[in-house]
């Protein structure tokens, strides 16, 4: 988007200007001229977007999909720790762990989750 703004910029002042001409060959009021730029204006973005497949929208769309996954791998997991009121989920917890996190109770003291989990997530918002 930001390398569409000064090309949209030059087709936006030829577009004034073309308004403007054609505006006083048929004798527009400032209005409708004003109506005709804005309405041109929107098409011609929309078919840069188009041509260069960049819709802003796309943008926000991962946001839109990662935080109802976000919220329910987070509700996923407190039920998971607080609701188990069990010794025998504790001792799960404990024991249940994989290569170097054997007991999940325990904070992660190498780092290598919380690192690997933010550089994968700037890895989304990157790509």
């Amino acid at each position: 988007l930001e390398n569409l703004q000064p090309e949209i910029k030059t087709l936006a002042e030829r577009l004034r200007y073309e308004v403007s001409v054609r505006g006083k060959q048929l004798g527009w009021s400032e209005k409708v001229a004003r109506f005709h730029f804005k309405k041109n204006l929107r098409r011609i973005i929309t078919e840069l977007y188009v041509r260069d497949n960049c819709h802003p929208f796309k943008a926000t769309l991962l946001v839109w999909v990662q935080i109802p996954m976000w919220v329910c791998v987070s509700l996923a997991l407190r039920n998971c720790s607080v609701g188990a009121t069990s010794s025998e989920v504790q001792e799960q917890f404990s024991t249940g762990g994989a290569l170097w996190f054997t007991d999940l109770t325990a904070p992660d003291s190498t780092w290598i989750l919380p690192v690997s989990l933010g550089l994968v997530n700037l890895l989304i918002v990157e790509v």
